[in-house]
C-alpha cells in the first residue's frame, strides 16, 4: 500500500486506530455478526451497513443495527457481548504496516496521537495487545469528547493536547464519517483503503 501524502509540512500526527493503525474491522465485524445471532438475529449482518458505520460509538451502532432490523435488542448489553467477543479476537488482528511504520517514523521528530471513536478500555486493550501503546503518549477515545465524529471533537482534542494547531494536523483515517470529522476540523487527511493489502 502507497500513502498519499499531502505536501506541506505538519506539526503533528492523528491517528485512527480500528482499520487505519491496526486491521481490526473485520474482527469487529465478526463480533457483531455473532453477537446479533446469538441475541436472536436469523440472518448475517449486511457488511455494507456495518462498514458504513466506521467510527461510530458502538452503543449508537447497536441502535442503528435495531433500527436496521427492527429488532429491539437493549443495546449497552449487546455492545456489552459484542467486546467481549472481540477481545477474545484482538490478538489475531495485524497491523496495518505502511501506516505503523510511518508513525513511528514521525513519532521520531513530531508529536503523534491517536484519536478513536471507540471505548477508552478498548481502545487501550488494543494499544496494548499489538504493542503500539508507548508509541502513542497522546489517546483520545469516545469516552473524552461529547459528539463522536463526524464530529471534529475527537480531533481537536488530540491535537490540544499534542500543543499542535489543528490546522497543522495530519489525519489518517479509513472510515467517511473519520474523513469528514477531519474537514470539519480543518486538518488535511490521509485515506486508509478497507482492502489495504
Amino acid at each position: 500500500m502507497h500513502l498519499d501524502i499531502p505536501s506541506g509540512e505538519f506539526a503533528g500526527y492523528i491517528f485512527d486506530l480500528d482499520g487505519t493503525l491496526v486491521d481490526t474491522m473485520p474482527l469487529h465485524y465478526a463480533a457483531w455478526r455473532d453477537t446479533l445471532r446469538e441475541f436472536g438475529l436469523n440472518q448475517d449482518l449486511d457488511e455494507d451497513l456495518f462498514y458504513s458505520l466506521g467510527g461510530v460509538p458502538a452503543v449508537n451502532v447497536a441502535g442503528i443495527f435495531n433500527q436496521h432490523y427492527g429488532t429491539t435488542f437493549e443495546p449497552l448489553g449487546l455492545r456489552e457481548v459484542k467486546e467481549e467477543r472481540f477481545v477474545k479476537l484482538l490478538p489475531d488482528a495485524p497491523l496495518i504496516e505502511p501506516v505503523v511504520s510511518f508513525a513511528r517514523e514521525m513519532a521520531k521528530t513530531h508529536p503523534v496521537s491517536v484519536a478513536s471513536g471507540g471505548p477508552r478500555d478498548l481502545v487501550n486493550d488494543t494499544l496494548e495487545k499489538r504493542g503500539l501503546a508507548p508509541l502513542f503518549p497522546v489517546v483520545v477515545s469516545a469516552n473524552d469528547v461529547e459528539h463522536g465524529k463526524p464530529a471534529p471533537d475527537t480531533f481537536l482534542l488530540a491535537a490540544e493536547k499534542m500543543g499542535v494547531a489543528a490546522e497543522s494536523c495530519l489525519v489518517f483515517e479509513d472510515a467517511q464519517l473519520g474523513i469528514e470529522a477531519a474537514e470539519a476540523a480543518d486538518m488535511q487527511w490521509v485515506r486508509i483503503p478497507r482492502n489495504f493489502s
